[in-house]
């Protein structure tokens, strides 16, 4: 070997030293040239190559003495000579000076950071104090053929190779010992914790580079995996009975005096017990990090989810090692983007789990977990065991942690969309929070989920009575005209659709907000504002001063014609001129500025959106409800005629509103009264008549009424004179009208509006159904 040695000249010259793009590390460049010499010494043939060595410096940290670390780094590696000392020591205090590329001091950078599990170290216990040579892996691999002893040294020597990137290359075409290692892994991982877990850590190695989990993939290493955590935890439930057993034994008979053997059993047991579990977390966690780095393919996560991973990852939550909880919480997340993987964390309830971690002294860990729960809270299921777990004021502790700020805030967001949820919040700290960063805000653009959630929460009367409390209100009017923030104004319109004490604070600001219903401005603005205005059904407000002051009428007309603006806005427009009609000065300026014919117009073209019809037949009532426009309503407008179209719609209010305001007009006009009652006749007969026929259909029901209880109310008039063969003519009716010279029936309110349900009567909110808020209409005379 001496006499051929002399033939081979082997030469490494070192290039550029550089720091490492994203880690705590330099970049050490440089070229290897092989060259085989003449018997004489002369060139015969000769290769280059060029490599790359990765130098990690991870205790650098602000303290660190550059200097020393430098030296030592000079010291340790043979590739850089000690002219370049300098060069090391200066590239080290760039490192140190370096921000972190996760840490960039703003919030929205910090929501966006990527947290990984931490890297792997050294396994405990399987420290060798021989250094393992790229040169020897076919000795390493012969000591897999002996026993366990020597299985566990001669894959730790592996194992040391494996850690350096730069020798996976060569792993990999050593067939050899990558078959040697799985076979050994597949026998004997049952009989050896440390075997198994060493094994596991070099093909880890692999599995960290996209280009070799096919090899990883070819040996089966993953499918091991799997069965390898399963067993693990069956194992540890084994375990803890066991410690379960012993330790209620020591309970039992802690009185008696020879107690002493079965506490040194107990102890000896407790101990044990915790050797094995420090070591089955080792194997647990290269296992499951080995799972995650396969996972990046879709359909090797598919095939995980087949057996079951959810459920073992969810198990594993019960640990209490920070590091294995880190990697576990990071996989679940991974996995819960997928609708399949969120309704199997479901089914084996991963909130309940989850709800420990939050908060937790792990900053990482914290991170992860709201990450995941931000992820599951999008399901409406999930978001209930949120708050049936007690996480609500949880969450709200956390609005006022810098780093966990934005994606508590997100959490919270989304469990404000659930109306069952809103008034938990006024029970926490919260609302006030919320208020104190709208306070802070500068006068840029919030931040959208703060004032989404603000929106949300703004929906509940008490959390609305909070947000007003001191100058709550004041402040919110003088940052959303000062901003024109047409979002903020949403939170205040929401705000002012309740009743009660927050109601009579907006009267300040009746001004200000008339003020921005101008043509010039945007209109998501001018809505928010108007369905402000709309929304203030107060009694002594003086409606017509403010419409004349403002010239709004010109605005409104305009804005009823169809196709004007966004349906929203027109929409709006309606609801406003319901509530300004309130008053009957105000009413009956509108009446004569020619609204009520715009009104019509537009029932024509949305005849089909109840939204549209509830709130114009809204406006007819109110103009009907006062003596100065009745009478422009009744003689001037078709608009009765259409009422009675409308008496029998399908939406049950506006069949409601239709009936009050016919009630209305037939009391004071007796040809229209005739008509309507006419037309209810009609109506009323022909459900009869229908009825009849469907019962002579029946041929095993000879009589109509076998029983009094079975008798339909559809035909029966109030005084129960009505006969059952439906021969009355409408004229009968009149004969009902009020006798002695009376020119109209006295009416009480309660008569006119408690005629179908019990809910207070009112400005219907939508076509749908009354909104628990609604002021009660004047009396008329």
């Amino acid at each position: 070997m001496q006499d051929d040695a002399r033939y081979l000249k082997r030469k490494v010259t070192v290039g550029s030293l550089d720091v490492h793009p994203t880690e705590k590390a330099l970049l050490v460049h440089y070229e290897v040239e092989a060259s085989i010499l003449g018997e004489g010494g002369g060139h015969m043939l000769g290769e280059r190559k060029e490599g790359q060595k990765i130098i990690r410096v991870k205790s650098l940290s602000p303290s660190t003495d550059v200097g020393a670390l430098a030296k030592k780094v000079v010291e340790e590696c043979k590739l850089i000579p000690p002219s370049r000392l300098p060069q090391v020591e200066q590239l080290l205090y760039y490192l140190q000076i370096r921000k972190s590329p996760t840490v960039e001091g703003k919030m929205e950078k910090k929501v966006k950071r990527n947290v990984k599990p931490r890297e792997l170290t050294p396994l405990e216990g399987v420290e060798l104090n021989e250094e393992a040579s790229i040169t020897s892996v076919d000795e390493y691999v012969e000591l897999l053929y002996d026993d366990i002893p020597e299985k566990i040294r001669g894959s730790a020597l592996i194992l040391q190779l494996a850690r350096n990137p730069d020798n996976l290359e060569e792993l990999l075409h050593n067939e050899a010992a990558l078959g040697a290692l799985a076979r050994v892994l597949r026998e004997d991982w049952k009989q050896s914790v440390e075997l198994a877990t060493i094994i596991i850590y070099i093909f880890f190695c692999f599995s960290s580079f996209t280009q070799f989990h096919g090899v990883v993939s070819h040996y089966k290493i993953g499918a091991l995996c799997m069965n390898v955590v399963e067993h693990e935890l069956k194992r540890h439930n084994v375990w803890r009975e066991e410690l379960r057993k012993k330790s209620k034994a020591y309970i039992l008979s802690s009185s008696a005096p020879d107690n002493g053997s079965l506490r040194r059993d107990q102890d000896k047991a407790t101990k044990k017990y915790q050797g094995l579990l420090a070591k089955q977390e080792q194997l647990l966690r290269v296992s499951l990090y080995l799972l995650l780095n396969l996972a990046e393919d879709t359909r090797t996560e598919l095939k995980m989810r087949n057996k079951n991973i959810v459920g073992l990852l969810v198990k594993v939550l019960e640990r209490d090692d920070e590091e294995l909880l880190v990697l576990v919480v990071s996989f679940l997340k991974k996995l819960s983007i997928f609708l399949e993987n969120k309704n199997d964390m479901a089914e084996v309830n991963i909130v309940e789990q989850l709800a420990h971690l939050v908060p937790c002294d792990h900053e990482d860990l914290l991170n992860l977990t709201l990450r995941l729960l931000l992820n599951l809270s999008f399901d409406t299921g999930l978001r209930v065991k949120m708050v049936e777990v007690g996480l609500l004021p949880k969450l709200t502790v956390l609005l006022g942690d810098e780093n966990n700020h934005q994606i508590a805030l997100r959490i919270l967001y989304h469990i404000s969309i659930d109306d069952r949820f809103k008034g938990m919040f006024a029970c926490t700290d919260c609302i006030r929070q919320l208020m104190q960063q709208l306070y802070e805000h500068s006068e840029d653009e919030i931040e959208t989920e703060l004032i989404s959630i603000c929106i949300n929460l703004a929906a509940n009367k008490r959390n609305a009575q909070l947000m007003c409390e001191g100058n709550g209100l004041k402040m919110l009017m003088k940052k959303a005209l000062k901003m024109k923030d047409y979002l903020l104004m949403k939170m205040i319109r929401n705000i002012s659709q309740h009743d009660g004490p927050t109601k009579p604070l907006f009267i300040d600001y009746v001004g200000d907000l008339a003020a921005e219903i101008r043509v010039e401005e945007e209109e998501e603005w001018v809505l928010e504002c108007l369905g402000t205005l709309a929304n203030l059904t107060i009694p002594d407000l003086d409606w017509e001063l403010v419409v004349k002051e403002y010239n709004l009428v010109p605005f409104l007309k305009d804005r009823l014609k169809p196709g004007s603006a966004e349906d929203d806005l027109i929409l709006e427009v309606v609801i406003m001129i319901g509530t300004v009609s309130m008053d009957d000065a105000c009413a009956a300026m509108l009446a004569k500025s020619g609204i009520i014919p715009a009104l019509i117009e537009l029932l024509n073209a949305q005849q089909e959106d109840d939204e549209f019809v509830c709130q114009i037949v809204y406006v007819f009532y109110q103009m009907v409800f006062h003596q100065a426009t009745r009478d422009v309503i009744i003689k001037d407008t078709q608009a009765p005629a259409y009422l009675i179209d409308l008496m029998h719609d399908k939406n049950a209010e506006i069949r409601k509103v239709c009936d009050n305001t016919l009630d209305i007009i037939a009391e004071y006009d007796e040809e229209w009264g005739r008509k309507i009652q006419s037309e209810k006749f009609r109506f009323h007969n022909n459900q009869w008549l229908e009825m009849v026929e469907s019962r002579q259909a029946d041929e095993s029901e000879p009589y109509f009424y076998d029983n009094d209880n079975d008798r339909t109310d559809l035909f029966y008039s109030a005084d129960g004179i009505t006969p059952v063969d439906g021969s009355v003519s409408p004229e009968f009716f009149s004969d009902l009208q009020p006798q002695n010279g009376d020119s109209h029936l006295t009416l009480d309110r309660n008569d006119v509006f408690d005629q179908t349900s019990s809910s207070p009567p009112g400005r219907p909110a939508t076509a749908y159904g009354f909104r628990p808020d609604e002021h009660p209409f004047h009396h008329f005379s």
